[in-house]
């Protein structure tokens, strides 16, 4: 069995870790109604995971570059190779546009980022009401892509262990 290294299995899943955190973060500070203390943390600690996310994915990226993926398992049809390499080249875009839009999106709206609260970041654009609103959008668009690719990605390693009974799966499992 072709296997991903021990690099990539820790980048993998420490990445999906994070996005996860992010994505239930994300929706759990949004609905919380007012401006609180809570939701101000809230903001904050989804800052620092995205920014680290887009961190983790420049890493991935160099690594991968460096050591290739093994192969698709020869029993593949075609059809799911291609989709496969479709599905991880979204989610590749995806790792770096959700975290740079929603970024973009803090910078419109005037606020800073300090990252870990030590780190202020710097402001790529001005701030820009009008922009604010629609980088809003990109970001929670972006964001429900990613999520539901997320899902066909981990429901799809999950046929092939269950279903399929093949070592798709376990090629990344440490």
């Amino acid at each position: 069995m072709h296997r991903y290294t021990k690099t990539a299995m820790l980048l993998h899943w420490l990445t999906a870790l994070l996005i996860i955190s992010a994505f239930f973060l994300g929706l759990t500070m949004t609905g919380i109604h007012g401006l609180t203390p809570t939701k101000l943390k809230y903001y904050s600690w989804h800052k620092w995971l995205g920014v680290t996310v887009l961190a983790l994915a420049c890493l991935r990226v160099l690594w991968r570059k460096a050591n290739r993926p093994p192969p698709h398992p020869s029993h593949m049809p075609a059809w799911q190779n291609r989709a496969a390499d479709g599905v991880h080249l979204l989610l590749y875009f995806l790792i770096f546009a959700v975290p740079i839009s929603g970024y973009l999106y803090t910078c419109a709206a005037g606020v800073p980022v300090v990252y870990l609260g030590l780190v202020q970041l710097p402001s790529l654009i001005d701030p820009n009401p009008e922009l604010k609103p629609v980088l809003k959008e990109v970001h929670y668009w972006l964001t429900m892509g990613m999520a539901a690719l997320v899902v066909a990605h981990a429901g799809a390693a999950l046929k092939h262990h269950f279903i399929d009974r093949d070592d798709v799966l376990k090629r990344m499992l440490p």
